[in-house]
């Protein structure tokens, strides 16, 4: 598996490994019982999105066109 996004919150990372899996692609979150942890862990960049090493190129690709789509739609408010 390869990391493929960082989330900065476990709900956007189920955001983007729902979107690859439609997509046909396998992905899976990784640290997203850490959040919210005290102490020694860091406090951001825990949440993280996998995907398969054959299916790094078009995660890529579906993850670029939803945060195009999601930045024009918010622009256009």
């Amino acid at each position: 598996m390869k990391l493929v996004y960082e989330a900065p919150n476990i709900v956007e990372a189920q955001i983007v490994k729902d979107l690859l899996i439609q997509a046909g692609l396998n992905a899976r979150v990784d640290g997203e019982y850490l959040q919210g942890g005290i102490g020694e862990l860091p406090a951001v960049s825990m949440v993280r999105v996998l995907v398969a090493d054959s299916d790094f190129t078009e995660a890529q690709d579906v993850i670029r066109d939803w945060d195009q789509n999601r930045t024009s739609d918010s622009i256009g408010e």
